[in-house]
């Protein structure tokens, strides 16, 4: 039998597929799972994912990558820890934690961070492959491991993740193996560079030039690489290009050349560059880069002929000028500019060569063209016209090359950006040293520029063409081959030519070449100058020889070098053969000044010998020398040189501190041997001992400077290896001692300041000095003269420091800053207990008062030095640093130094805290003794705002970490009395619990653990005290205990240690480290109630919050150890209460219960738990059982409806929270507890206000007005609302409620409310407050009511049934009906669209017959969606009665809880000529729980009653309602004359028009006939009703002709005679079968002239005034509801007799299309003072504005909906097929009948204008289902896509699991 075999080698891997399971013993794994694998068979694994240990399972192999993996432990206790570097595994669980977070980026559309997270993701992933590649050198890997860590810290600060620490290396930090100091300095500095990278990132989007700034602060030297790309120019010849850096403004070369030579064919001499020459500028120095002008400069010179011509043969190779191109770099030097790619075009600017312009310059013509160039101008003028111009006509002509600044100097560069130099790289050097100068760097350059000549033309008639060959040659007259360098890039030659100009007396050359020979050559090397004239014909040109001859020598004869500057020199003729005779010339004065020189020597006028004659000519050249190795300073020289001159050796020496600090680095060791061995050689006497001192201070203080810090090791390299001076010490002593000791001498104090800033080195010297002395002689041999000294030393130095404050101050100050630097030199020669004796005098001597910061300061570093970590030292040193931390704490007269305080006291901890320093114990006891209280109280004392209240803490938490249990039991033993205990665990438990994770930020994780782990084990060494000095009855303390228990809740509730809330990645991390810390907190709270005993009813109800919010920690076994002490509450307050109840426990833990869960806390299993647990205990106690179990029932009630309203506050649907803030509302109101019952109130209002649901906010806030009284008792505080701290009156608070209420009243159009309430207000201010002003107010806001409702335009809402079915819906909704009350202009679409959202996984039902039990049971979620119409409850004050519409039309959708739906059906067989016989309506009424408008927008339905209505019964509601409406239409037509008469035409035409009079034919058909009759005598009095109203009709129609006759316009003419003739016949018709009726007065007399509108007259109606039925809407809504199956039944349900009022039924939707404020524009437009806001109204006033527009052709909107048709053709008798052949035309009358002429007389209306009747909705667009929601705007701008996988084929399938191959 096959097996699962355990695996032995394949232990760990990572899933590199996603893996669903099939089965239930499967595991699901996800791309990235680590996975730990236990067994194997047949491709499949069994194990378990590291992120879910508990779930084992099986998956298949070929999903997993294997990994190499360490195992420990066997079986059960099997561990797997990964074989890969720590940072790899860093590197892995970091791109876990961040894959999560970027998925929730991706879902929430945060697409900026989502791109940077996948950005920085990818580099890790990146940098992991090259860590785990093997193949990286060292040195690459740290700069790697830099970079990886960096990342990670920045990625986890944007990401709001916990801070990582850690050590230099790149290593986490381990808070057990770390000082608490250190690690609390790492999370500072973590910190702070995280903070800098941020503010990098933001200014290099927003400002390169803090970006520069940033990047280069701590750089002094920089370089640029330049690359040339091309070179574009028609030269024809041969080209030389010379790039260099130049300043305008100090008309002076930065750099030396960097040359390049072009052939005649336009390409580089090595073809091999062609498109990449770079070069590197390199040692330039901050000080040059924000040089106010910058130009990169190109000289091109042109090596061929004279002349660009053909004819007799030329002279060649011949350098000429041709042209320059100039580039201002400003930009990129200042870093403002920094694009590496992009390239720069660079004008040329050519010379002009013009022959004219050559002969006019000759006679300095005035005529020239100043913009005009001549080629014999110096290339250095050219450009400098075209740096001031700025114009070149180029012609396309130029360079392209690429610019790039780096940071560093060569080496860095190299080092840093080895992609972009390399060894092809041309390195152009300053010209001059570089900011800092770095030792080693080594370098000999002399740079020579030919600066400019004049020459005598001779016997020539024109100036000659001077040709300058530059040579460097020895004394013996031998050339230095290759010595000189034209320009960077090409090697040495070893003669010059310059470039010649043409024809010019007084050329000026400017060219600068660099004289490159070795150290040792330059003392015998001169420069030799050679002058030729040149001609442009070859064979004359062979003829011509040089005419003159210069020299200077490099190195002058006191041994310095050829100063920096000018130097005119003397031309010699080189007529004579001894001219070219070195060492004849040499001889001979190179220079004017020499031969001056000469002349001020000898006192007489220098004759040159005869030997070489002196020309007329003159020349000048400039050198510059750059050199580690020459010095052209005297002084210096000879003092190296001391022995040959002694005589001058005071001299000498100072005049070394006059010296230029680079020379003297340039010799710093052979300087400071200089100086030791005067001070060896001439020790017998001392007077030299002075200046050598002197000498060396300024020596040393010169490598203290900046420019110079990098000599720093080479002096330290010098003391270790080279010094060698024995005897130096007592010397140096000796001086010091004696300058220290007349400090007070003025012209001393200068030179002791000197002394102290180079003190370091100083003793360095003379520690070295001794240690040598005692290698040599082996023991001293002067006694304790040394040691003497150096207590004399400090003995003068306690003296000064004695001395009052004025004197001396800086020498003070220098001793305090400078005397701990030889702390760590001098314990090597002398006794470190007697030192810090030393030190410690020496501190004591300065007075308490002064200088504090800066002796805390010496006090900081002394505790940094060596000395502090030896134990014998401390002993010493501690008390004083104890004392003196101790006095500055208690310093309430001054205000103490706090930051320097804690810088010490955090640094002795930081020592205390190694592992090196031997033992502690006594110098943590004293500490504490001394400093603890003190820490604490300044903490306390400290704002939170302050920046050093972290490092207090930190020094607190040390301090308590380092104590152990016995430091505790001793700290509490010191206290003298049981109050001092009682004062300090007081200020403890208090400071604690302000403390705890309130100090450190949130992301420090690891510091705040670890300062909760400490807190706690003195929190729990503390609880000890409590039990042992405080829990008997006479000293039990009530506060204190009281303080103990919400501390340890704190600590248990604290966010830092809520593991639920964080990433797997950080839960596991925490729990390896600290374990989960609540459990032991919740067990000592357990353990520490019971151990309260009697004294338990002193915490109720106090200590019921801080448990519950303990109870409310979600970790099970916390909560069964806590809820107990529920029980216990409950089982003391009953014991100890008069009533034996536990009301104030219940009450409290309720008001408590609220807050928490709505605060987020709870969850389901706390209410199971809670309520089990309560229900056990209670049902065991005797008296408890009951009352117990009752209120456990009553908490599990109570947090169901919290639970449920919290889950639902989330939601993003309002009407499911409005639910649920109700179901609480309606719990806290049932038990009475007014308190939380008002908080919902207004959490309620808030949110309907949201909604701008302003009625529902007013009935909400009613219910909180009913609560108070008309009286002046006081409010109780819980039933003033939250907004108002005010104390109020009940009838201030209830005035000041209803007034409110009437404001939200008056937003939601409900001005009958608002005028009730008003005047329940104005008569408590007319009979009780008689504040008639306010009163008046009042009146004069109900009038204004009043007004509104008869003139306001007001919309009625529409009601919809929503019916809620399935199991799959809260429980809430499930199986239940709600009416819902409509918004303004809301329609079934939008209304069942926006219900549909709230549930996506809903079906819609297409019936809207009640569901059956499959659907009601299933799991699914179903709703039914349709409209209902309220069922008008006419006041009792209106029967019978005229009432104006506006004021009936409140009552028809106001003040009403029952509801109606009509379903049409069929009974009996169908007669095909008469389908209305056998039409019955099904007529539903349902009735809410609650009336609308109130609380909600919504209630449920309580009870559903069905009724079947006959065909007649339905006939005569019909006719009922045409009635009405026309009575309404004639009454409103005659009151307000202004409204337009085409609806009342359309009306009365549409009913006495014989082409639509199918509908009376229809009725007599169907009802007026014997069988009928027969068939239903019962029904013999409604069909006498139905022939009342056809009668009726007529004097309803008569008075609408006339007032249509009134009215009508010529146009309109014909129409109504048409209307006359009709009417006629149907009078005659009806009067003669039903008789004549006559109306009791005229229809549109008026009572009042301001009564406008219709009235109901009860003689209209049959019996009752009756609403019409829901049917008649339905039909036209049908088509746009969620009911399909409505639209084709309901068609038919009305009786043919239907009026022609309903001719409106397709166009009403018009009406609902006008805005509110369209219509009040309207409104004030005609000044309207009478207005009727009915519908129809609104509709008609439309039109009116519409005839004076021109028409559009477009289609009506009554044809868009085809189904809404259907009453028309019942109405008329015929089918619902429609001819909407012509769009802009009426509908036709009726499908069969041809269209009556009178149509032909209307104006060119469309159906817009026709009639409206009430609540229909408008046309809506065509709309998907919503289960087929266009997605289209979700595109991919708004969603980020995420990264495809770009190998997208699957593993291979996984083997079929087989039942017998699962585990068992």
């Amino acid at each position: 039998m096959t097996r699962w075999i355990p695996t032995k080698k394949e232990k760990y891997g990572v899933a590199i597929y996603n893996y669903d399971p099939r089965e239930e013993q499967e595991l699901c794994l996800q791309v990235g799972d680590t996975v730990h694998i236990l067994e194997k068979f047949e491709g499949w694994y069994r194990g378990y994912t590291l992120r879910e240990k508990s779930n084992k399972g099986i998956f298949p192999s070929s999903y997993i990558h294997l990994k190499e993996a360490k195992v420990e432990g066997t079986g059960q206790q099997e561990i797997v820890i990964p074989a890969d570097l720590p940072l790899v595994q860093e590197l892995g669980a970091t791109l876990r934690e961040w894959a999560q977070i970027w998925h929730k980026l991706y879902v929430s559309n945060q697409t900026t961070l989502f791109r940077n997270v996948q950005q920085m993701a990818y580099s890790l992933i990146e940098y992991r492959s090259q860590i785990v590649s093997g193949t990286l050198p060292k040195d690459e890997l740290v700069e790697l491991r830099k970079k990886v860590t960096a990342k990670i810290d920045y990625g986890n600060r944007i990401l709001g993740l916990d801070l990582v620490v850690r050590d230099e290396a790149g290593n986490t930090l381990d808070p057990d193996l770390t000082s608490t100091i250190s690690l609390f300095r790492a999370h500072e500095i973590a910190s702070r560079n995280i903070n800098e990278r941020i503010q990098e990132e933001k200014t290099r989007l927003k400002n390169l030039e803090m970006r520069r700034q940033s990047l280069f602060h701590a750089v002094h030297t920089y370089s640029l690489l330049m690359s040339l790309k091309n070179f574009v120019c028609n030269i024809g010849e041969d080209a030389e290009l010379l790039m260099s850096l130049y300043d305008p403004d100090q008309s002076e070369f930065i750099s030396e050349n960097f040359l390049v030579r072009w052939d005649s064919m336009g390409m580089p001499k090595e073809i091999e560059k062609l498109n990449n020459l770079p070069a590197l500028f390199t040692d330039l120095s901050s000080s040059d880069l924000i040089r106010p002008r910058l130009f990169l400069v190109c000289q091109i010179i042109r090596v061929g002929s004279m002349e660009l011509k053909e004819g007799k043969k030329q002279t060649g190779g011949l350098r000429r000028p041709f042209g320059v191109a100039v580039m201002d770099i400003t930009d990129i030097a200042h870093g403002k500019s920094d694009d590496e790619d992009k390239q720069h075009f660079i004008p040329f600017q050519q010379i002009a060569m013009e022959t004219y312009i050559r002969k006019r310059q000759l006679i300095m013509s005035p005529l020239i063209l100043s913009r005009v160039i001549g080629e014999n101008e110096p290339l250095t003028g050219v450009f400098n016209k075209v740096m001031a111009t700025r114009e070149v006509n180029h012609k396309g002509q130029g360079l392209f090359v690429t610019l790039k600044l780096l940071p560093g100097d060569l080496a860095q560069v190299r080092k840093d950006f080895s992609h972009f130099v390399d060894r092809s790289t041309a390195i152009v050097r300053k010209m001059g040293f570089p900011e800092i100068i770095l030792p080693g760097n080594v370098r000999n350059d002399i740079y020579v520029t030919l600066v400019q000549g004049e020459f005598d033309r001779g016997k020539k008639k024109t100036p000659k063409n001077v040709e300058v060959m530059l040579s460097v040659l020895d004394s013996e007259g031998h050339l230095m081959e290759k010595a000189i360098f034209p320009g960077a890039g090409y090697d040495g030659i070893t003669e010059y030519k310059s470039v010649i100009y043409y024809q010019v007396k007084q050329p000026c050359w400017n060219e600068t070449v660099k004289v490159t020979i070795p150290i040792e050559d330059v003392c015998r090397c001169h420069l030799r100058l050679m002058f030729r004239h040149r001609s442009s014909q070859d064979s004359r040109d062979k003829s011509e020889k040089p005419f003159g001859m210069a020299f200077v020598r490099l190195m002058k004869g006191d041994g310095t070098t050829l100063k920096d500057g000018r130097h005119n020199l003397i031309v010699y003729k080189v007529d004579v053969k001894k001219a070219e005779d070195a060492k004849t010339y040499l001889t001979l004065p190179g220079t004017w000044r020499e031969v001056e020189e000469r002349e001020r020597q000898a006192g007489k006028p220098f004759h040159h010998s005869g030997v070489v004659p002196v020309t007329k000519d003159s020349f000048q050249i400039a050198t510059l020398t750059c050199s580690t190795k020459l010095t052209q300073n005297v002084d210096l020289l000879g003092l190296l040189n001391w022995r040959s001159n002694p005589e001058e050796l005071i001299q000498n020496l100072q005049g070394l501190m006059e010296v230029e600090g680079g020379e003297i680095v340039k010799f710093l060791q052979d300087t400071l041997d200089a100086l030791f061995s005067i001070m060896m050689e001439t020790s017998e006497k001392d007077t030299y001992d002075t200046p050598v001192f002197n000498a060396l201070v300024f020596v040393i203080t010169l490598i203290g400077d900046i420019k110079f810090q990098h000599f720093n090791p080479v002096l330290e390299t010098y003391i270790n290896k080279h010094f060698s001076a024995t005897l130096a010490y007592m010397k140096l002593t000796k001086v010091l001692n004696y300058y220290v000791g007349h400090a007070e001498e003025p012209a001393l104090t200068e030179r002791l300041y000197s002394a102290l800033k180079a003190l370091k080195y100083l003793f360095r010297f003379i520690v070295q000095s001794r240690v040598l002395y005692l290698r040599f002689y082996g023991t001293s041999e002067d006694g304790d003269a040394f040691f003497n000294s150096i207590r004399t030393l400090f003995l003068s130095f306690n003296t000064l420091m004695d001395r009052p404050l004025d004197e001396g101050l800086k020498i003070k100050g220098a001793i305090l800053k400078y005397l701990p630097t030889i702390i760590n030199d001098i314990q090597n020669v002398f006794d470190p207990a007697e030192l810090s004796v030393l030190l410690t005098k020496f501190i004591e001597s300065i007075p308490d008062s002064q200088l504090v910061r800066q002796k805390i300061g010496f006090m900081c570093k002394m505790v940094e030095s060596d000395l502090f970590r030896q134990p014998e030292c401390r002993d010493v040193l501690l008390p004083l640093l104890t004392d003196q931390l101790s006095g500055q704490l208690d310093d309430h007269s001054n205000k103490p130094d706090h930051e320097a305080c804690v810088q010490l006291l955090s640094t002795v901890l930081d020592n205390l805290g190694r592992k090196d320093v031997g033992p502690t114990r006594g110098h943590v006891q004293l500490i504490m003794e001394r400093l603890l209280r003190r820490i604490n109280r300044t903490v306390i004392s400290m704002s939170r705002d302050s920046p050093l209240i972290g490092h207090y803490l930190a020094c607190m938490t040390a301090v308590l970490k380092q104590m152990d249990d016995m430091h505790y039991a001793h700290y509490i033993s010191v206290f003298k009395t049981r109050q001092d205990i009682i004062d300090f665990l007081m200020e403890t438990f208090i400071m604690f619990k302000d403390l705890m994770g309130n100090v450190f930020p949130s992301d420090w994780m690891t510091m705040n653990l670890l300062q909760i782990r400490v807190f706690l084990r003195a929190v729990n060494q503390y609880s000890e005290v409590l039990n042992m000095y405080f829990l008997d009855q006479a000293h039990f303390q009530l506060q204190l205990w009281n303080n103990y228990f919400h501390l340890t809740v704190a600590f248990l509730t604290h966010k830092s240690l809520l593991l639920e809330s964080f990433s797997q990645e950080k839960r596991n991390k925490i729990l390896n480290k600290y374990g989960d810390m609540r459990e032991s907190i919740g067990f000592k709270i357990r353990d520490m109630w019971y151990n309260l005993g009697p004294h338990k009813m002193k915490f109720i109800p106090g200590m019921v919050g801080p448990i519950l919010d303990a109870t409310l920690v979600p970790e099970p076994e916390l909560r069964k150890a806590i809820i107990p002490i529920f029980f216990d509450m409950m089982q003391c307050e009953h014991n100890f209460s008069p009533g034996h109840t536990f009301e104030k426990f219940e009450n409290e833990l309720i008001t408590k219960l609220d807050q928490e869960v709505e605060g987020g806390r709870g969850d389901e299993q706390y209410k199971l738990l809670l309520e089990k647990t309560l229900l056990e205990h209670c049902r065991r106690h005797r008296y408890l059982s009951q009352s117990g179990e009752e209120l456990a029932l009553l908490l599990s009630s109570l947090l169901e409806n919290l639970l449920a309203y919290r889950t639902i506050t989330h939601d993003e649907s309002p009407e499911h929270r409005m639910s649920c803030t109700v179901n609480v509302l309606n719990f806290y109101k049932e038990k009475k507890r007014e308190d939380i019952y008002i908080r919902y109130l207004y959490k309620l209002r808030d949110l309907h206000l949201d909604c701008e649901n302003y009625t529902e906010a007013a009935y909400t806030l009613l219910l909180h007005a009913e609560l108070l009284e008309w009286s002046d008792k006081p409010c109780a505080p819980h039933l003033i609302p939250r907004d108002g701290s005010h104390v109020w009156t009940q009838q201030e608070l209830k005035e000041r409620l209803f007034q409110e209420i009437m404001c939200y009243l008056d937003k939601g159009k409900m001005w009958e409310k608002a005028i009730e309430m008003g005047k329940q207000l104005a008569k408590m201010h007319e009979n009780q407050m008689f504040d008639f002003l306010e009163l008046s107010q009042l009146l004069k806001q109900q009038a204004q009511f009043y007004e509104n409702i008869m003139h306001a335009m007001r919309p009625q809402p529409e009601y919809f049934a929503v019916g809620y079915y399935g199991l799959g819906l809260p429980s809430f909704l499930r199986n239940k009906i709600f009416i819902y009350r409509g918004k303004e202009y809301e329609w079934l679409e939008d209304f069942s669209l926006k219900l549909l959202s709230q549930f996506p996984l809903a079906v819609r039902m297409t019936s809207t017959a009640p569901p059956k039990d499959d659907i009601c049971n299933s799991q699914g979620q179903h709703i039914q969606c349709f409209t209902v119409k309220p069922v008008l409850t006419v006041p009792r004050q209106f029967k019978d009665k005229g009432v104006p519409e506006q004021v009936l039309n409140y009552y028809r959708t106001n003040e009403v809880d029952k509801f109606r739906y009509s379903r049409p059906f069929r009974k009996g067989v169908k007669d095909p000529d008469n389908e209305f016989a056998t039409m019955w309506i099904e007529r539903t009424t349902y009735v809410t729980a609650y009336r609308f408008p109130g609380i909600l927008k919504w209630f449920e339905v309580k009870s559903i009653s069905v009724e079947e209505i006959s065909p007649l019964e339905n006939a005569v509601e019909t006719m009922e309602m045409a009635n009405e409406k026309l009575g309404n239409l004639v009454q409103q037509q005659a009151c307000d004359r202004s409204l337009p008469v085409h609806p009342l035409s359309m009306m009365l035409n549409g009913i006495v028009d014989p082409a639509v009079m199918g509908g009376f034919a229809n009725y007599e058909k169907a009802f007026f006939i014997d069988t009928y009759l027969q068939t239903h005598p019962e029904d013999h009095e409604r069909i006498e009703v139905l022939k009342h109203l056809i009668a009726l009709q007529i004097p309803l129609l008569a008075e609408g002709i006339r007032v249509h006759g009134e009215k009508s316009t010529e146009q309109l003419k014909p129409l109504h005679n048409r209307l006359l003739t009709c009417f006629a016949d149907l009078r005659e018709k009806v009067e003669k079968l039903y008789g004549v009726i006559t109306l009791p007065g005229s229809l549109t007399e008026k009572k009042k002239k301001s009564r406008v509108g219709s009235v109901v007259m009860p003689y209209i109606l049959s019996s009752t005034l009756r609403r019409m039925s829901t049917v008649s809407s339905l039909s036209s809504t049908s088509s746009s509801g969620l009911s399909s199956g409505t639209s084709s039944s309901d068609g038919p349900s009305r009786p043919a007799s239907q009026d022609a009022s309903l001719l409106s039924r397709p166009i009403d939707r018009r009406a609902s299309v006008l805005s509110r404020s369209e219509d009040d524009n309207r409104i004030s437009r005609k000044n309207r003072k009478e207005w009727s806001v009915s519908k129809s109204q609104v509709l008609l006033e439309r039109q009116s504005d519409t005839d004076e527009m021109p028409e559009k052709q477009q289609r009506p909107k009554s044809l868009q909906f085809g189904d809404r048709r259907l009453t028309l053709s019942l109405f008329h008798g015929g089918s619902s097929q429609l001819n909407l052949s012509s769009p802009l035309s009426p509908l036709p009358a009726s499908p069969y009948s041809p269209r009556s002429a009178s149509f032909s007389s209307l104006p060119g209306e469309n159906d817009a204008s026709l009639p409206d009747t009430l609540g229909t909705p408008p046309p809506m667009p065509p709309k998907k289902h919503p289960h087929e929601v266009d997605n289209s705007q979700h595109s991919s701008e708004y969603l980020p896509p995420l990264p495809m996988k770009t190998d997208s084929k699957p593993p291979p399938p996984p083997p079929k699991t087989r039942k017998s191959m699962l585990p068992s």
